[in-house]
């Protein structure tokens, strides 16, 4: 059981600087367990740096990363997702020549840390493995081969692999991205879905209607700092916002 007091996601001064170039620099946060944080900024802004960083998946230059109360900086990122903290990835393939249920088994066999190494596959595994797809609404296409499926259902799947052992904090890279309208009302609701499941969800969106609709905190990075914390509904009326975005036209459309 995470404590209340203590943030799940905390970052004392983290940067990272390539060279002269300066990628994430020095942000300061704290998320609390039962928050739904969006991050949203500018192309080149630092986002995707700062979430490697909190994922191990880069090394930080400078500062701290908090887990549940717990130290992580400089841990590997399959360390980390054994210790609770899942990520997903802008690029959604999986793997292509394996089958939805197979690409599943994946993350059931290999995914708690507490396996014995192998392949040993049994009824049990496959059972779980379908009803985390039924839950996601792609049980239905278990037999199909990932590269056949189309991108929301890729989604779905990497999503339903992050969370099935149940992370204390999910982290989400442009879960939405290339999404038509209606699939995006989808992920809405799988969103709110999660939320009930008492995770802890951080994710980077350019689609404005979906943050604003998930997020119950809004962050904007920009040049790789902090100028925005606060309501997601009051992201257009914050004139250091505005002048990222070029204006506010830009925030009130899709993206």
């Amino acid at each position: 059981m995470a404590n209340p007091a203590v943030p799940m996601l905390e970052c004392r001064g983290v940067m990272k600087h390539y060279g002269a170039l300066v990628a994430v620099d020095g942000i300061d946060l704290k998320i609390a367990a039962n928050e739904t944080v969006g991050i949203g900024g500018p192309n080149g802004a630092g986002k995707t740096t700062f979430f490697d960083l909190i994922s191990g998946l880069t090394s930080v230059t400078g500062g701290e990363v908090i887990f549940n109360g717990r130290p992580i900086t400089g841990l590997p990122p399959h360390k980390l997702f054994h210790d609770g903290l899942a990520r997903t990835f802008q690029v959604t393939s999986g793997f292509g020549t394996l089958t939805v249920l197979q690409n599943m088994l994946v993350s059931v066999v290999n995914g708690s840390g507490r396996e014995r190494p192998g392949l040993l596959l049994t009824r049990q595994h496959s059972e779980r493995a379908m009803e985390c797809l039924a839950e996601f609404g792609i049980a239905d296409i278990a037999k199909a081969l990932v590269s056949d499926i189309p991108v929301i259902a890729r989604k779905k799947l990497m999503v339903a692999s992050a969370v099935f052992h149940k992370p204390k904090a999910l982290l989400l890279d442009e879960p939405v991205g290339g999404l038509m309208p209606r699939e995006i009302d989808e992920f809405i609701a799988l969103m709110a879905q999660l939320r009930e499941r008492g995770i802890c969800i951080v994710f980077i969106e350019h689609v404005m209607r979906f943050l604003t609709a998930v997020a119950g905190r809004a962050l904007i990075i920009h040049q790789g700092r902090l100028i925005y914390d606060g309501d997601p509904h009051g992201i257009v009326d914050d004139e250091t916002v505005r002048s990222v975005y070029l204006g506010s036209a830009a925030l009130a459309g899709g993206h």
